[in-house]
């Protein structure tokens, strides 16, 4: 009766009710979600209204629960959980096949190497496949967990990958964050803008998820144990303008260090095994860090470039050369390597929106930084290792454009910082020790706080869904592209628009592929002037060829602006109707090609039905 009692206190009423109607109104909105045929906004018009009211009660829950984070910190965390929840688990719970193309590639990838137990790093395979053999780190610790748990394959737990990875992540961003602050209020809310600002999913089950996570923990490591003598005391005198800054990581001496560095280097070693860029990115980071005294460690900076190159130089021999071949075109062409993609803009009100919205959150961002930056001078020389941090990345525009996607990954790894001095700009400083926040600061904190926490769930929601017809291909699309891939013989030539669909990557090192899309613009609409004469040039004498469209790759060949509106389905009926290609299979999913050598051919019978259920 008196813990009854005491749970209807107004405090505590206010601390665990939001979370009980936010998860009856999202538990109540996911079966009512119809996903199966997406348009032009993904998920963001399928979604019921209860859902987007669970993430805003979640948000007000949130704030509440942040007026007592000094005494409760629990409550901020356990809303960062839920919110965490609440964002990425739709598609695991909802989905009947994995989502996102990539994520069924890196299945492929763990599949082949349960199959033949190892990796073949001087194997050149198309299509960029040789460096999954050349960096597996991540695929052998995937094919080991499915050994261990007994199951078919990755694809059982692949869309489980965004919150497993997030769940990882958050006590390593607290312990960063709180090496930098002892103010609960700004931890969370920190945490709570990263979770909002990571849209740019690269949480999947993917290589560069698992490293960004080990490069996360190096970092807390080093920001917390690898300080030099004599810098922590004069930190803490310079903090007193602002206590959130008062709490300083101790010293840390040169035996400490020495052994931190020998403990680090397996850690170090398995980002290198794991992923090409993110050693580079942790490698920017630490050189970044010797620019100030405190953090000034040459010894651990070299050992992590001398595990970088002896892996380059060894495993990853192969692309490491080719991409030291490619920089004599890349170096320096800031304009290029910023840009997203190699396509055009991207056509449709969906991806428009996308585009739109992730413009906003990256301004947003930037202005409330830039603001904590200037307006709280003690807490950025107390994080200046954040800040430094954040900024550490930028310099690669200046290298290469990493398939188009250097943009994403810088500001990928710049968010932790920025979120940090995000939330310092909403979240006022204490007055002093009695934590009391400055009249002044808190009565716009309670006005700012809400409306960028809002304004980023605005943003985070289309920036993540609104592609989702993109992400989703029912089971039907995957069976047809698998039957077409069994259909064809060893050797052969796999034609595709593109490879962002489920199934492209199926027995990768069985066939050789042509993703004809993926390039400029311009030779794009050379293609669609004649798509039937363009395929067959490019298809080498002799070599046996399939084409395979299916709905996947049309909402991504427009979604990315690779094609122009209209251009699938006028390639599509070229091809069907050309004497140089005939249909071998066809349904609502997609569509399956045999490039014929001799127009001639044509008379011959099919060895498919119409639903494409035979073939050889």
């Amino acid at each position: 009766m008196a813990t009854a009692t005491a749970l209807l206190r107004p405090q505590l009423l206010l601390s665990w009710l939001p979370l009980v109607v936010a998860a009856a109104l999202w538990s109540w909105s996911l079966p009512r979600t119809d996903f199966h045929d997406m348009g032009d906004f993904g998920l963001l018009d399928r979604f019921p209204i209860a859902f987007y009211a669970a993430l805003l009660v979640l948000t007000a829950g949130f704030l509440v629960g942040l007026r007592r984070a000094g005494t409760a910190p629990w409550w901020p965390s356990t809303y960062c959980v839920t919110l965490l929840v609440a964002l990425k688990a739709p598609p695991a719970l909802l989905y009947d096949s994995v989502r996102y193309a990539w994520a069924s590639k890196h299945d492929a990838v763990i599949a082949r190497l349960l199959a033949e137990g190892t990796v073949h790093p001087t194997v050149e395979l198309s299509g960029g496949m040789s460096a999954y053999d050349q960096w597996p780190g991540f695929f052998s610790l995937n094919a080991a967990l499915v050994r261990a748990f007994g199951v078919e394959g990755a694809a059982v737990y692949t869309n489980w990958a965004p919150i497993a990875f997030g769940l990882l992540t958050m006590p390593v961003l607290v312990l960063i964050y709180r090496t930098f602050s002892d103010d609960w209020r700004l931890v969370w809310t920190a945490v709570w803008i990263f979770q909002l600002a990571n849209w740019v999913g690269q949480d999947y089950l993917s290589p560069q998820g698992f490293a960004y996570l080990l490069f996360l923990a190096v970092f807390a490591v080093v920001v917390r144990h690898f300080v030099r003598p004599g810098s922590a005391g004069r930190l803490r005198d310079r903090s007193l303008l602002d206590p959130a800054a008062a709490c300083a990581p101790a010293p840390t001496g040169l035996r400490q260090r020495a052994i931190g560095v020998a403990l680090l280097a397996p850690l170090i070693a398995a980002v290198n095994a794991s992923h090409q860029l993110t050693p580079v990115m942790l490698g920017m980071t630490l050189m970044a860090l010797c620019l100030t005294r405190r953090h000034r460690n040459l010894g651990l900076l070299v050992v992590t470039g001398v595990i970088m190159l002896v892996w380059d130089l060894t495993m990853g021999r192969l692309l490491f050369l080719d991409t030291l071949g490619t920089l004599r075109d890349t170096a320096g062409d800031l304009l290029s390597n910023s840009r997203a993609g190699f396509a055009g803009e991207p056509t449709g009100p969906g991806p428009e929106l996308v585009g739109h919205a992730n413009i906003m959150m990256v301004a947003l961002l930037g202005v409330l930084a830039a603001a904590a930056v200037l307006l709280r001078r003690a807490l950025t020389r107390s994080a200046l290792p954040l800040l430094l941090a954040a900024a550490a990345p930028v310099p690669l525009f200046a290298v290469n454009d990493y398939g188009g996607e250097m943009l994403f990954r810088v500001y990928l790894f710049g968010l932790p910082g920025t979120a940090f001095f995000a939330a310092a700009a909403l979240v006022p400083a204490v007055a002093g020790t009695g934590g009391r926040a400055r009249r002044p600061a808190r009565g716009a904190g309670a006005v700012a706080l809400p409306l960028a926490l809002v304004a980023l769930l605005a943003g985070f929601l289309p920036s993540y869904y609104g592609k989702e017809a993109m992400q989703y291909a029912p089971p039907a699309e995957t069976a047809l592209v698998r039957r077409a891939y069994d259909r064809a013989p060893d050797g052969a030539l796999i034609l595709a628009t593109t490879g962002s669909f489920p199934g492209a990557y199926y027995r990768y090192d069985h066939y050789e592929r042509w993703f004809f899309t993926e390039q400029e613009v311009p030779e794009n609409l050379k293609m669609l002037k004649d798509p039937a004469g363009y395929l067959a040039e490019g298809i080498p004498d002799g070599r046996p060829a399939y084409v395979i469209l299916t709905r996947t790759q049309e909402r991504a060949t427009a979604g990315e602006g690779y094609l122009p509106p209209g251009g699938f389905a006028r390639m599509s009926a070229a091809l069907k109707a050309s004497p140089l290609f005939r249909v071998v299979e066809e349904d609502e999913h997609g569509l399956v090609l045999e490039h014929l050598p001799d127009p001639a051919a044509t008379a011959a019978p099919l060895t498919a039905t119409a639903t494409g259920t035979a073939g050889r």
